[in-house]
């Protein structure tokens, strides 16, 4: 059964040279040409490149992505497509072009990298928009303050770039950068993606401080002490986006009056071009360990143990709580362990657990601090762990397998960007991922109930839970990873449903996703509608009053313009799935079931 038809899109009938096979909405051809004209004389012949045929749609690799569509695509590969992607060279540029896409209404969908992995990548929500890839020129380490600890960076700037910045300039001494899994991701994308990282500054959006932001119509603000400059003879016949910043911008977040930082994050209503993050100052001394967790049982245990040290920062960084298959998939493909397509019984499982000396669970950390502080946090949590029968502890010393999960993380937890955590991707052939994330307390029930009502739709969709929860302060981001084969239009189903089902389940427990792929923005969006969708028409109005003509990122994480029916360009739902071929039947033996948990 094929799945339900995607909206039209503004397929271009008399395509040409030089002219996008998908044109932006309600623009015509010869429009767009004029349009394209002026943005060359903006930006450069160079850096205008237009997709002109279905075989530019070269889906690329994490190490060099695609800027045209999702590399993981989960609906046809030629939907969530861009018109063309333009590379601006400076701040003044990018506001040029907002000010072009307001007069003729051509939709922009700003990117940093273009690896947002896992959510659509570089892909515009709305198809035949124009993506404004930020980090190809724009892509300067602007500072770094080792005495204040932060750096100031553009959106080019990946965890990977900052780190070799420090290494290079004899800082790594003095401060360290947290990254997240992989490093090859923008610093400022992630961060205002409000993504995380490992270490105790892990929270990237609590880290940030001041931005430089470009607003839809193309005027440039500063926030918090950025609006302040840093004296008066730095103003006059300066460029804005030149002029010397106040030195408390990136030393206090808040400024005077309202703060506006938190509208430009995860939204659709500026376009970040400067960042300040804050550096975490090196502790003197770390150490990485492991803790294995033998069965899905003692989850719970785990996680009750994990909420009081992590709120009394005893667990002084952001740790993970990894499932067994998430450990092996970085070890091997799941032909490895399984020739057959069909799930993995529970003794397949703990052979698994046995061969790679890990537990059902596996839990990372690191201590941080001289040898006296390290040895008596270690003492504490070794000994919080040891009610767990069968529980064990490792140092990287002690792990001598080829990809050693714990030495990678060592590198992480560190902040050591690698790219080692790809190597999951691949647990499928053609290996192609989403992630399911929502956020719950950091409690043992709630784990065990998450688990488990995750567990059984992965089951009836026949996709293996692999997933790790992520543990910040006071909740958890459970990240689901939901691998497919792209190039399988059943196991894309399989994974469309999936994530649609997780997602209305979940929001009967009152869970929500802190961030979610182009395909399902609407429908988590509608999960967070306490009286009567209050939040979304407000973040309305402020599309509508900043953005009049909805050209900037219309539909980024369900908030439509007003010039948009929003009804229309919703994603249909996936088709449900064949219940004599997907679903579990509990009479099969050994089969692993949420009711054995």
């Amino acid at each position: 059964m094929s799945p339900p038809p995607l909206k039209p899109v503004n397929r271009n009938p008399n395509k040409g040279k030089d002219e996008p096979f998908i044109l932006p909405p309600n623009v015509t051809s010869a429009q767009f040409s004029k349009f394209l004209k002026r943005c060359r004389e903006i930006c450069g012949v160079e850096n205008v490149k237009v997709i002109e045929a279905e075989e530019q749609l070269v889906d690329g690799s994490y190490y060099e992505p695609n800027k045209t569509h999702d590399m993981h695509h989960l609906v046809d590969r030629n939907y969530f497509v861009c018109s063309a992607t333009i590379s601006p060279r400076e701040v003044p540029e990018v506001q040029d072009m907002m000010r072009l896409c307001n007069e003729f209404e051509v939709p922009v969908w700003p990117v940093s990298i273009g690896r947002n992995t896992g959510y659509g990548g570089a892909a515009p929500r709305v198809p035949g928009s124009i993506v404004l890839e930020l980090g190809k020129h724009m892509n300067r380490v602007l500072e770094v303050n080792a005495e204040d600890a932060y750096a100031l960076v553009e959106p080019g700037v990946t965890f990977f770039a900052l780190h070799e910045y420090l290494e290079k300039n004899n800082l790594k001494d003095k401060v360290w950068i947290d990254v997240p899994d992989l490093g090859g991701g923008s610093v400022l994308g992630n961060t205002i993606e409000r993504g995380v990282g490992y270490t105790p500054y892990g929270d990237h959006w609590m880290m940030h401080c001041g931005m430089e932001v470009v607003l839809p119509t193309g005027e440039l603000i500063r926030t918090g002490m950025g609006a302040m400059p840093n004296s008066r003879d730095d103003v006059n016949g300066i460029r804005p986006d030149e002029q010397k910043p106040n030195r408390a911008w990136q030393l206090f977040n808040y400024g005077f009056g309202p703060y506006n930082d938190g509208i430009f994050s995860q939204s659709s209503l500026g376009i970040v071009v400067k960042m300040g993050i804050w550096l975490m100052p090196n502790p003197g001394g770390y150490q990485a360990y492991m803790i294995t967790i033998p069965t899905d049982k003692d989850l719970k245990t785990a996680v009750d143990i994990i909420r009081p040290l992590r709120t009394q920062m005893i667990l002084q960084n952001v740790p993970t709580l990894r499932s067994i298959l998430m450990d092996a998939a970085v070890a091997h493909p799941r032909s490895h362990f399984l020739k057959e397509d069909r799930p993995f019984t529970n003794a397949e499982l703990d052979q698994i657990c046995k061969d790679l000396d890990l537990g059902r669970w596996n839990f990372y950390g690191a201590l941080y601090g001289p040898q006296p502080v390290r040895d008596v946090l270690w003492s504490t949590i070794k000994q919080a762990f040891s009610v767990i029968p069968g529980a064990k502890f490792y140092f990287p010393e002690d792990r001598n397998e080829p990809f050693s999960v714990l030495k990678t993380r060592s590198l992480t937890l560190q902040g050591v960007p690698t790219f080692d955590e790809l190597r999951w991707v691949d647990w499928l052939p053609n290996g192609s991922h989403l992630f399911f994330s929502p956020i719950a307390k950091v409690s043992g029930d709630d784990a065990m109930l998450q688990y488990s009502v995750t567990l059984k739709r992965c089951l009836e969709a026949g996709v293996d839970f692999i997933g790790d929860f992520v543990i910040g302060m006071r909740e958890m981001h459970h990240i689901v990873c939901i691998t497919f084969n792209k190039k399988d239009p059943e196991s894309k189903r399989r994974a469309h449903w999936l994530i649609e089902t997780l997602i209305k389940d979940c929001a009967e427990y009152g869970w929500g996703e802190y961030r979610t792929h182009l395909a399902v923005m609407d429908q988590v969006a509608l999960t967070y509608d306490f009286n009567d969708n209050a939040q979304m028409k407000l973040n309305e109005q402020i599309k509508d009053a900043l953005d009049p003509k909805g050209i900037l990122a219309p539909g980024k994480n369900g908030v439509w313009p007003k010039n948009y029916n929003k009804e229309e360009w919703r994603i249909p739902k996936s088709v449900t799935l064949d219940k004599t071929q997907h679903t579990l039947s509990k009479k099969r033996s050994g089969w692993r079931t949420p009711e054995k948990l």
